[in-house]
This record gives C-alpha cells, sequence and structure tokens, in this order.
C-alpha cells in the first residue's frame, strides 16, 4: 500500500489554530492528519506532545545498527517490534521451506513479491527526506488546537520549530519520471507474480497464502499497537485525553481563559464577534 500513502487522511485537510499567536491555517501532512484521526475522540479534547527523536547515531556494534535499520527505538514498542520481526521471520521461513521442496516456482514468486516491496520502499524513503518548514525560530514554544472531522480536537504542544516539522510542509515529494517508472514496474511485477503462482506446487500455494495473511495480520498489529508517530525527525506521542465536553463553545472558553487572547477561535469560526449599540465590538459565541 506504499503508493496509496498519500491518501492516508481521507481527503480532510483539518484547521489549525495557534493559541499563542493567533494564526491559522490548515495541516497539510497526510501521515499526521492520520494520526490525529486516530488519536482523536470525539466530543473530547486530546493533548499531544512533540519533541526531538532520539536516534542512534551510527555507532555501535553491527547488530544495533541493522536493528535500527528495520525499528526506531524513539516510537516503536516491544510488542510492535517483535510483531513486526516475526512477519521478517515469517519471510525467512518460507523462503527456505520453498528451497527444501525445490519449489522454485514458488520461490520465485516469494522473491518477485519481496522485489517490489523493496522498490516501493526505496522510493517512499527518497521522497520523504524533508524540504521546506518555514522560517526557523528556535526556543519558542508553540501550542496549537486542530479541529478534525466528526468533532475530534486535538491539542499539540512543543517547540515551534518542532511543531513546524511535523505540520507544515511536504510530508512526501512529487513522484518524478524516474520515481514514478520505478513504482510503475513494481506494481508490474505484483502482476507478473500473480500469473505464475499456477506454476507453483499445492505445498507452494499454501506457503504463499500464509505468507501474505499473516504479513498482513503482523503488520496491522504493528499499526494499531504503535501510538507514537515520528516525522521527519521527531516524535509526536499522547499526553492526556481529557473528559467530553457538552459542547465546543466550553472548549473553546477553558482555552481562550488560559491562553488570554480569542483571536484564534475567531478566526476558526468557535466564536463570532458582533458589533452592540455603541459601536465596538463585543464577543459572541457560537453555540454548538
Amino acid at each position: 500500500m506504499q503508493q496509496d500513502s498519500t491518501s492516508l487522511n481521507g481527503g480532510e485537510y483539518p484547521a489549525c489554530g495557534a493559541l499563542t499567536t493567533g494564526f491559522v491555517f490548515r495541516i497539510e501532512n497526510p501521515a499526521t492528519v492520520y494520526y490525529l484521526q486516530k488519536m482523536g475522540r470525539t466530543g473530547c479534547l486530546t493533548t499531544l506532545a512533540v519533541s526531538k527523536a532520539n536516534e542512534s547515531d551510527g555507532s555501535g556494534p553491527w547488530y544495533a545498527r541493522a536493528i535500527s535499520l528495520l525499528f526506531s527505538s524513539s516510537n516503536t514498542p516491544l510488542i510492535p517490534a517483535l510483531a513486526y520481526g516475526a512477519a521478517v521471520l515469517w519471510s525467512i521461513a518460507v523462503i527456505l521451506l520453498m528451497g527444501f521442496s525445490h519449489d522454485w516456482w514458488g520461490l520465485a514468486v516469494v522473491l518477485m513479491l519481496m522485489a517490489s516491496r523493496l522498490c516501493n520502499i526505496i522510493v517512499i524513503r527518497r521522497r520523504a527526506k524533508p524540504d521546506w518548514f518555514g522560517a526557523l525560530e528556535p526556543g519558542k514554544k508553540g501550542d496549537l488546537l486542530v479541529l478534525l472531522s466528526q468533532d475530534r480536537w486535538v491539542r499539540i504542544k512543543g517547540d515551534v520549530d518542532h511543531l513546524k516539522a511535523v505540520t507544515s510542509g511536504q510530508w512526501l515529494r512529487d513522484q518524478h519520471m524516474i520515481k514514478s517508472w520505478a513504482t510503475a514496474l513494481a506494481t508490474l511485477v505484483v502482476y507478473l507474480a500473480a500469473a505464475l503462482v499456477s506454476n507453483v506446487t499445492q505445498f507452494g500455494k499454501i506457503l504463499i497464502l500464509a505468507l501474505l495473511g499473516g504479513s498482513v495480520g503482523l503488520l496491522a498489529l504493528t499499526n494499531s499497537m504503535t501510538e507514537t508517530l515520528m516525522m521527519h525527525g521527531y516524535v509526536v506521542k499522547h499526553v492526556e485525553t481529557s473528559q467530553k465536553y457538552e459542547r465546543r463553545l466550553h472548549l473553546a472558553e477553558q482555552l481562550i481563559k488560559e491562553t488570554g487572547r480569542d483571536d484564534w477561535a475567531i478566526q476558526m469560526g468557535m466564536i463570532s464577534r458582533k458589533t452592540n449599540s455603541e459601536g465596538t465590538m463585543e464577543q459572541r459565541p457560537v453555540v454548538m
């Protein structure tokens, strides 16, 4: 599914207000929006924190460097890491069984599927290199409020530069000619493998079916149990989820009182202003 990664957010680009400056914009990063959708709860304010990832500097024994290529110690808990490792070992076991049973067609099909996956991974990694996050603002603290669909409200705290890295810019750069050819070739290889699977022995077909089903299941387990997002070298993690609010207005009033400003709430449509009889502007809540 690597080629569908840019549609993770389901077409949603939620409004986001900076509680410290009053600016309002939209989050354009599909992966971040998908993570916020996953962590948000209807009628509740979910608080997240952004920090710098503690990644390995490339030193240490060879096996530690090899493991760091598969797993990120900053956002991968033990059980998801074991599930992902089991999927890798499962593939190796199937390859060995294919070789011992001399099922060369089955081995070729498995290797073709692995080659297609490797091609997609290489393209994704090259597209995911950071490009633009706006001007640096070292030392400044940020506080964002995100209004998601289904009345899910998420608050993200951290340094301004860290917040920019996970919310602004382009997550995956556009595919150029060579990358497009590579992904098209990977898709063609999958179709070719499906066409050749009829030549595989019955035992080999059972192994391939078990490999595909088991890999999908283990990968789903890994994704569902990983509750921390790694984005461009920064980690976004869940801090707390508040109790449900009876109205969105109550949330707005609480945050306005905490931050001491309401311009962000006005621009996001959480409250409005009207002119009174004296010709001055007064705050008028939007009841929901």
